[in-house]
Order: C-alpha cells, then structure tokens, then sequence
C-alpha cells in the first residue's frame, strides 16, 4: 500500500476524484432505507484515505485554491436555485413558513453555540455540530470562512488545520443522527401530539381537490378534450363561427376541415354543410351536447393539430389570487393539460383551491396557440435553453466577491458575509432579475446541478482529505460523546418547537405542518418520508417555502456559530 499512497500523494487530481467516486458509490448504498448521501461520505471517505495513508508515512493533501473555489461556485448555484422563491417567500401567506424557518435555524444555533460553550469544546466544533445536526453541508464552508477570514481568533498553538480537522470531525459525528433524527421525529410527530395526520390530509384533500399520494404519476385522465364532428345540423349551416361560439361559450373551436383542407378556427367563417369541425372543451362539456353539430367522426386532419409542451413562468400579479376552477375559465385554459407546478425547484401538488405564487414554474401539454395564449395570461412562456450565459455568470461571480468585502464591527471583531455569503446574496440577485427580465442570465437547471452537486462534493471531500492529517490527534472517545450529545439535542428540539408553534399558534393543518417541518429543516428526505407514512401528497405543500429559508440560513449560519461560541 505504500507506493499506492505514494503514488496519490503525487498526483493530487487522481487522489480528489478517486475520492469523489468512492464517496458517491458509497452513498448510494443503503441499510434499512437509509444511508450516507454522497457528501457525508465524502468526509469519511477522505478522512479515512489520509488516516489509512499516514500510517504508511505518506501525507495526503490538497490546496485551498481548489477546495475554495468549487464552494465558491456551490454557493453561487445554491443562490441561482432558490432566488426568487427566497424572494417571494417573505410575503403574503409564505410567511408563517419562512417565520418555522428562521425559528428552527435559531434554535438549532443557539442550542450548538450553548453547547460548544457548556462543554468546552475545541474550535471549530460548533460550526461542524450545526452543519451535521441541521444536515446542512455547506455550513462547514460558511464555519471555515470564520477562520479564513480573520474574524474569529484562534486560541495560542491552535492552527488553521486543526480547527478545519475539528469541523469535519464534529460534523461527521452528528450528521447521522441530524439525518435519521429529523426523518422520524417528522413521521411520528403528529402520533405523538395524538393528532391522526393521515385523516388531517384526507379532509384536506377533500376541500382542497388535492390528489392523493397513490394516483400515478401517468394518467389517461385529462380535463380537457379535443373531438371532431361533422355538421349535419341545419341549424348552423350558414352561421358563422362566432355565432355559434356565442351560443355556446363552453367550447373552442379549434380547426375546420372543409373537402380535407384546414381551414383553420376563423370566427367569421359561413358554416357548411359537411364541414368538419374539431371543437375543444372541458371533458365533462364534450358529451353535454352530442348532437349539437353532427356525428363525431374520426378525422386526422382536423385533429392533427401541432401540440406544445412549455414552462410558464407565473410573474402577472392578476392570477396569483385565482383559484384552479377560476383559471380554467381563461380563454384557451380548456386546450392545455397542467402537468406539474414547481415552486423553489421543488414539485408542488396542484388541487382545486391551489394558488399560484409569483415565480412558479408551470408546465403544461397543449394546442400550441393555446399554450401561447395561456403563458401571455400567466406570465411568459419559458424556453429551456441547454447554453449557460458564461458573461452573467462571471459578473455575478464578482458581485458575490464584492458584496463579501462588505463588513462591519460586530462581537469585538468585523463581521460580514464573506465571499461565500457575498455569492450566495449573488445568486439571489441575478437569478432574480433574470428570471423576471428573461434576456439575459439563462442557467439550465442542468448547469445549475452541476455546480451544486459538483462544487459541494468537492469541497467536503478535500475539507475530509485535508482534516484526516491531524483528525487522531484530537479524536477521544469523551469528546467524541460530547459532541454526539449536543448534536442529538439541536437535531431533536428545533422540529417539535416548529411542530408546537405551526400546529398551536398558527393552527395549521397537521399534514401540511409535516412538510413545513421537514422544510424548515432545509432536508427533503423528512417530506419524502412523511408523505409515504400518510399515504398523501398533502406534505409537500408545506415543504418548498420553507426549505428555500432555511437552506440560505442555515448556510450562513455556520459562519456565526463559530464566533458565537468562541
């Protein structure tokens, strides 16, 4: 194993993506439903490469450039993603959520600074105890820029690494119960509150026309329906089609066939006899009035109509009050099929009742005038696009790195965002302004992703590679319980404070109150976990307004902890 490690220590880039692989490979792999996740194993991973290579004498590190960098770029992918959402949540009735969000981060702070204080322990163990406790990765970064930045003072014959080495540690200890813990505590809530969580998303789904959670994802059901019909009613044969429209409001003529030539809808078009007319409408109208034309016929050229699938990204304030039932009386809403709602990149299921917010993301199946139509009512039909606006990018990249400079005299010391809060206020910016202006800034979600998923990993496996050289040297079994402990408790008491005030103070439904705090703690496998155990989709309405809050807070939290708890 010698010259294996050798031969790592040499070649660094190997050495980093070796441990990128082994710790997604790792993560994958599950006990009883549960497992790691590819960034935990990435600081076990690289702890365990560079303990196993010390013993052989061999030192395995990587520079800081790189580890900053890929956190840089995480930072500024984590703002692109819950900008607007951000944005809106702090309004209208996303506020009792954002308010069980900044409630769970400041009791999940205030519970590890006490505790880091309380037991005395070693720099840098708040930071690693909040970024495991509250499964909030990018904390560890957020808790290392304290020390780079010169804003927390470490004690006389305390390095840099060490204090790196002690995040990483106090991170790995408590990551796993911050992970299992906050999945059953959300499940069993409400059995312990004695409230029946799966009846509460039941009557919800009642009032609220939300599916439950076992309708398939694919269904033959649509509400509206296109079907054509050839004209043997005397009645209309040398009418118009306005005329007969504004007898008959509930449908949508949507072609003419006239000897197998599209004429196409024209409103002032004289009706004939044989023409073929394909009329659109809710399912339910279609079969109201079967002999008002003709016969239905089966005619490929008055259906073979051009479809359109497109995201419509919501920004007109004028239907963000409207209900389901009042959007589908908007003209051409009867010729497109919703297939989904996404709001802070998370999916949201759609029911009667469900209101819009601004910077949805809707995507729907249609006519593609009616498509067109539909996305100018609702706000603006978005084309994904697979390039990446490089220029935008690098620009937001330097606002982040300028807000960061920005500092002022706080707890003896200056205290600011630094580069990583700068980036993630950056990304909240320009995703922000692009998505309302829509000329400039394009991120596929694709890009976005990698820059995530990517620039995290990275960073927490170098943060593990690097901690693994003095990782020994502080590790005791005493410690080791001190940190689990305090862990434990900021993992276990922020979500039954969440669950007391949403269900005490704000009333709230207790099915939708499972995912509020499943998204107050920024973590989606609570959600996941909640919606399967109530057999309900009702959860992940609580869920994105929340977790968007929460992920930024907790984020830069990591950075204050360390200097509270000096």
């Amino acid at each position: 194993m010698q010259g294996f490690f050798d031969f790592l220590a040499a070649n660094p880039y190997i050495l980093l993506f070796l441990t990128v692989g082994l710790s997604v490979w790792i993560g994958r792999q599950t006990i009883a439903g549960y497992g790691l996740g590819m960034v935990a194993a990435a600081i076990v991973v690289g702890c365990g490469l560079s303990v196993w290579a010390s013993a052989y004498g061999a030192k395995l590190e990587l520079n800081n450039f790189t580890r900053l960098l890929f956190y840089y770029l995480f930072m500024y992918g984590v703002g692109l993603r819950v900008g607007p959402s951000f944005v809106n949540s702090l309004g209208g009735d996303g506020l009792k959520f954002t308010f069980l969000a900044f409630v769970s981060c400041a009791v999940g702070l205030v519970l590890v600074v006490l505790g880091a204080k309380l037991l005395d322990l070693p720099v840098g163990a708040a930071g690693g105890m909040l970024a495991g406790s509250q499964t909030m990765s990018a904390a560890i970064g957020s808790a290392e820029q304290a020390v780079l930045s010169g804003a927390l003072a470490l004690p006389p014959g305390t390095t840099p690494e060490q204090v790196s080495a002690m995040i990483a540690l106090s991170y790995g200890i408590t990551y796993i119960w911050g992970t299992v813990g906050i999945i059953l505590i959300t499940k069993y809530l409400p059995k312990w509150w004695g409230v029946d969580a799966r009846m509460a998303a039941r009557e919800y789904e009642a009032k609220h026309g939300v599916a439950t959670g076992d309708v398939p994802a694919l269904s033959g059901w649509t509400a509206g329906g296109l079907r054509a019909y050839r004209l043997e009613n005397e009645a209309w044969v040398g009418r118009t089609v306005r005329e007969m429209l504004k007898e008959n409001p509930e449908y949508r003529v949507v072609n003419i066939v006239r000897d197998k030539v599209a004429l196409g809808p024209e409103e002032d078009l004289q009706l004939l006899r044989g023409d073929v007319i394909a009329l659109g409408g809710r399912r339910e109208t279609m079969t109201e009035k079967m002999g008002l034309i003709g016969p239905e016929v089966s005619d490929r050229t008055a259906l073979d109509l051009p479809l359109d699938r497109a995201e419509i990204l919501v920004t007109n304030k004028e239907v963000l009050q409207k209900t389901r039932e009042e959007w589908r009386a908007l003209p051409g809403v009867d010729q497109i099929q919703v297939v989904s709602l996404e709001r802070a990149g998370v999916p949201v299921p759609i029911g009667n009742n469900t209101k819009l917010q601004r910077m949805d993301l809707v995507t729907v199946v249609g006519v593609k005038n009616a498509v067109g139509a539909v996305g100018a009512a609702f706000g603006r039909v978005v084309r994904p696009s697979t390039a990446t606006d490089l220029l935008t990018l690098s620009i937001g990249m330097i606002l982040g790195f300028l807000i960061g400079q920005i500092d002022f005299p706080a707890f003896g010391s200056r205290v600011g965002l630094g580069n990583a809060g700068g980036l993630l206020v950056s990304g909240v910016i320009v995703s922000s302004l692009a998505s309302r202006l829509r000329f400039f800034g394009n991120t596929p979600a694709a890009a976005r992703n990698v820059l995530e998923d990517l620039g995290l990993i990275v960073f927490v496996a170098i943060v593990g590679i690097n901690a693994g050289n003095s990782l020994l040297a502080q590790l005791t079994g005493a410690l080791a319980l001190k940190i689990f402990l305090v862990g434990f408790i900021a993992c276990t008491v922020p979500p039954i404070v969440v669950w007391a005030i949403g269900y005490h103070v704000f009333r709230m439904n207790a099915a939708v109150l499972m995912g509020g705090v499943a998204g107050a703690r920024s973590h989606s496998g609570p959600c996941r976990e909640a919606a399967v155990e109530i057999q309900s989709n009702v959860p992940w309405i609580g869920f994105p307004v929340a977790y968007a809050v929460s992920g930024v807070l907790l984020t830069v939290l990591g950075y204050f902890a360390m200097i509270l708890a000096q």
